[in-house]
C-alpha cells in the first residue's frame, strides 16, 4: 500500500520534522494541526493544517480540531470496499494513509508538584485517542505511527517499496497503537480513582496526592520472552517486564550469554539481587530457592564470596550468585577453584577478564543489572501477588533498621561489633522466608533456617546447617524475622552459642522472652518493625 497522503499531530515532537522531510521527499502530501502545523512550516515544508483541509477551524481552545468526517472519513474507509471509496469520494474527502500521532502528556503533567485537576483534564487527549484508534482499526488501509522510534524504520521500507508499507508493518503498527491507547488510558484511570471523591469539586486548586491503592488498578507489562516452561516442566511460563521498570530492579537485566533464563532462574534472581543491592560495602548472596543461603560483606567481592560460599556449600550448588560491584578475574577463578556450579550470575559489571572466562562455561547465565544512583536502596512503588480470582497489592518492605533504631532490652548490653553484626542479620532475615531465623559472625551468614511452620524448628535448623557447615556457633548473633512467640527460640539459640539476637519484639509473652535472654547472659535488642516473606 503506497502512502500518498499523511496526517501528523504529534505531543512529542521528537524527529518528526525528519521524518516529515523524508515523506514529503517521497512526495507524500502533509496535513498537521497547530504546533505541529508550525513547525514543519517554519522549516520550509509545505503543510495542510487541518482547518484549511475540513473548512472548520480548530475551536474550543483545541479541544476540537481532528473530530471531522473529512478527517475520519479518509482514515476509515476500507479501500477493498467499492461503497466506502464510493461514498467518500461522492462527498469529496481523500483518504488519509499514513496517521502520526502521540498523545497529550497525561503522566508528565500529573507527574508535576502542585498539579491542578483542572491542568490534569486539560491534558487528557481526546482526538489523538479516536485517530489512533480509528487508524489501528483501518491497519489494512492506514498506517499509525504512535512511537519516534519507528520513524527511520518505516522510511527505510517505504524507499525500499517504492513508497509503500506491507501489510505485515501494518498489522504490527496496529498493535503498538492500540497498547499506546490503552496504556494512555490506564493512566488516566488510575490517576483519577485515585483521587479523593471530592477532588472533581476544586478543579483550580492543587489537586491531592492520588492513593497508591485506586479503587480501580490498571496494570502495563511487556512481555520479554517466552521462557521454556514455568515452575515445573508441565506448566507453561513467560517473563513480563513492567512497562517503566523500577530503577535497578532485575528485569532490566542484560544476558551475556548462557541457555535461556528458566522461570525458577529468573524468581531466584530476583531474590538474590534485592537482598545484594541493599548493601553499600563489597556484598554477595548466594541464593537456592528463593531462600539466601550464603551472604556476606567484606573489603571486597572475593572476600565476600569466600565467606557467603562457607555458610553452606552444598546448597550453594545450582544457586543463584549476586554481586553488588564490578566481578574480577580473581572471583572466578575462586569459584573455578571450588567447582562452584551456578545457574545464573548477576553483578553490574564484569571485568574483560573476568567475562572472558565466563565465556567458556556454554550454561552459566550471566546477568548484569546497573545499580540505582544514590547511596539509598530503591524499591519497587507496589508488591504483587496473584491469588485465586485477585491480587495482593502491598508498599514495599523499605524498612532498614540503623543502630539509632534498636532498644536494648537486656541486662546485657551488646558491643559495637555485635551491633554491627545485628545489623547486618536483620538486613539478611529481611530476604529469608519465614519463619526466619539467621545467625550471623563477622560480616556474612553462619546458618539459615527458612520456611518453617514453628519458629524453634527454624532455630533448631539453623544451629544444624552450621554444625554441617563445621561453622561455630560461639559468640554469635542471631536475628529473628518477627518476635518470639515462647522462650524455647532463645534457649535454643543459646544453647548452640549466640550471644546476642535482634527480633522485632511485641509478643504478648515479651516478658517471658527477655527474661530468657537474661538467664542465658544475652544481649537482646528488639527493632519494632517484623519482615515477614511469604
Amino acid at each position: 500500500m503506497k502512502i500518498r497522503q499523511a496526517l501528523l499531530s504529534v505531543s512529542d515532537k521528537t524527529g518528526v520534522l525528519e521524518f516529515a522531510q523524508a515523506l514529503n521527499a517521497q512526495g507524500v502530501a502533509l496535513l498537521s494541526t497547530g504546533g505541529t502545523a508550525k513547525l514543519l512550516r517554519d522549516a520550509g515544508l509545505a503543510v495542510t493544517e487541518i482547518g484549511d483541509y475540513t473548512g472548520f477551524p480548530e475551536m474550543l481552545d483545541g479541544r476540537v480540531k481532528t473530530l471531522h468526517p473529512k478527517v475520519h472519513g479518509g482514515i476509515l474507509a476500507r479501500r477493498d470496499l467499492p461503497a466506502h471509496i464510493a461514498t467518500i469520494e461522492a462527498h469529496g474527502i481523500p483518504t488519509i494513509d499514513l496517521v502520526c500521532v502521540n498523545l497529550y502528556p497525561f503522566r508528565e503533567t500529573v507527574a508535576k508538584a502542585g498539579v491542578t485537576l483542572e491542568d490534569a483534564i486539560e491534558n487528557i487527549d481526546i482526538g489523538g485517542p479516536a485517530m489512533v484508534r480509528s487508524s489501528a482499526k483501518n491497519y489494512n488501509g492506514v498506517a499509525i505511527v504512535t512511537d519516534p522510534v519507528d520513524y527511520a524504520g518505516l522510511i527505510d521500507e517505504m524507499k525500499a517499496n517504492d513508497g509503500a508499507l506491507s501489510l505485515a508493518t501494518r498489522f504490527g503498527l496496529a498493535k503498538k497503537a492500540f497498547t499506546h491507547t490503552a496504556r494512555y488510558d490506564s493512566a488516566i484511570a488510575n490517576w483519577l480513582t485515585g483521587l479523593d471523591a471530592n477532588a472533581e469539586a476544586k478543579p483550580a486548586e492543587a489537586a491531592p496526592t492520588p492513593s497508591i491503592f485506586p479503587s480501580q488498578l490498571q496494570l502495563a507489562f511487556d512481555r520479554a520472552e517466552t521462557l521454556r516452561y514455568g515452575e515445573n516442566p508441565l506448566q507453561k511460563a513467560a517473563f513480563y517486564r513492567d512497562s517503566t521498570p523500577t530503577a535497578g530492579a532485575i528485569a532490566n537485566y542484560t544476558q551475556h550469554g548462557g541457555k535461556e533464563l528458566s522461570y525458577n532462574n529468573i524468581a531466584d534472581a530476583d531474590a538474590a539481587w534485592e537482598c545484594v543491592k541493599t548493601f553499600r560495602e563489597p556484598a554477595c548472596v548466594i541464593v537456592k530457592h528463593a531462600n539466601p543461603c550464603g551472604v556476606a560483606v567484606d573489603t571486597q567481592l572475593l572476600k565476600a564470596y569466600e565467606k557467603a560460599f562457607q555458610t553452606d556449600p552444598t546448597s550453594a550448588f545450582g544457586g543463584i550468585i549476586a554481586f553488588n560491584g564490578t566481578v574480577d578475574v580473581d572471583v572466578i577463578e575462586a569459584m573455578n577453584e571450588r567447582k562452584h556450579f551456578v545457574e545464573v550470575l548477576i553483578a553490574p559489571a564484569f571485568t574483560d577478564a573476568a567475562m572472558a572466562l565466563l565465556n567458556a562455561k556454554a550454561n552459566l547465565r550471566v546477568l548484569t543489572v546497573p545499580l540505582p544512583e544514590g547511596a539509598s536502596p530503591v524499591y519497587h512503588a507496589l508488591e504483587m501477588k496473584r491469588v485465586g480470582g485477585g491480587l495482593l497489592v502491598q508498599t514495599p518492605d523499605a524498612f532498614n533498621v540503623q543502630a539509632a533504631d534498636l532498644k536494648v532490652v537486656t541486662k546485657v548490653q551488646p558491643t559495637l561489633s555485635q551491633i554491627a553484626d545485628l545489623l547486618f542479620a536483620y538486613r539478611v532475615a529481611k530476604f529469608v522466608k519465614s519463619n526466619a531465623i539467621v545467625f550471623c559472625g563477622n560480616g556474612m551468614t553462619l546458618g539459615v533456617g527458612a520456611g518453617q511452620m514453628s519458629r524453634v524448628d527454624s532455630t533448631r535448623i539453623a544451629a544444624i546447617k552450621a554444625a554441617n557447615a563445621k561453622l561455630s556457633l560461639a559468640g554469635s548473633v542471631v536475628a529473628s524475622d518477627a518476635f518470639f512467640p515462647f522462650r524455647d527460640g532463645v534457649d535454643v539459640l543459646a544453647e548452640a552459642g549466640a550471644k546476642a539476637v535482634i527480633q522485632p519484639g511485641g509478643s504478648m509473652r515479651d516478658e517471658e522472652v527477655i527474661a530468657a535472654a537474661n538467664e542465658h547472659g544475652l544481649a537482646m535488642v528488639v527493632t519494632g518493625a517484623r519482615h515477614f516473606r511469604h
